[in-house]
């Protein structure tokens, strides 16, 4: 199962204002693993950047302006999505844009039931409770210290460990099962998910450890915590 974890930055709130998509950043999954394929790109608006955009994610005028317009990747964008399933938060606000922005340069617009939000994932997980990207990071532990600025390939890295912590934290088969051999938007299933580069990091409080080791100190020598091999 492919699933593209997707995040945009845009001049404002409302495409048919006249706001447009500055930024697209994607992460590829395969069967809930992260691949190491990304899409990422800045997009010249066409337009001046409002201020209070510019404070949300820091692409001014200057920057944006040798980049390419969004009809120019539009197609690059389609082909690297396919048919995958877009996880996105808040998916209502970036498929708004980006529908827009398909519509101007006249392609078929993305199905509204292509995307999961994980926003409405969260909130009825949690309800009651904070569901921002940042909060969620807080209740999972994620490390999102590099989000000083919006950014949209950061924001899916992120959202992508958001995602997996949601729906349970684990792979549902590692890509075993099903034919082999067979391809998907240009992904063999015979892909295989690599060892994490790093560990995740303890969820066991000081305050837990403790008092696990005063439980062990008690048992003596014959626990079998105390011994080896």
């Amino acid at each position: 199962m492919r699933e593209i974890v997707l995040d945009t930055e845009t001049t404002g709130f409302d495409p048919q204002s006249g706001d447009r998509i500055v930024e697209i950043g994607a992460v590829e999954l395969m069967n809930h693993v992260p691949t190491g394929r990304t899409y990422h790109q800045y997009i010249n608006p066409e337009r001046a950047m409002p201020k209070d955009a510019f404070d949300v994610h820091g692409l001014g005028d200057d920057f944006l302006s040798d980049k390419p317009k969004f009809a120019q990747v539009g197609d690059a964008f389609l082909d690297f999505i396919g048919v995958a399933k877009l996880v996105i938060h808040n998916a209502s606000f970036d498929m708004k844009f980006l529908n827009a922005e398909l519509q101007w340069m006249s392609r078929k617009p993305l199905p509204l039931d292509q995307a999961i939000d994980t926003l409405e994932i969260a909130r009825k997980k949690f309800p009651g409770s904070p569901a921002s990207l940042d909060a969620l990071c807080r209740r999972f532990n994620i490390d999102n210290s590099a989000r000083t600025l919006h950014g949209a390939l950061l924001d899916s890295e992120i959202l992508a460990e958001v995602y997996l912590e949601l729906i349970g934290g684990r792979q549902p088969d590692f890509a075993l099962s099903g034919a082999t051999g067979s391809r998907v938007a240009g992904i063999s299933e015979e892909w295989r998910p690599e060892q994490r580069p790093n560990p995740l990091p303890t969820r066991i409080t000081d305050e837990e450890a403790a008092t696990h080791a005063n439980f062990i100190e008690k048992l003596g020598d014959a626990a079998v915590w105390n011994k080896s091999g």
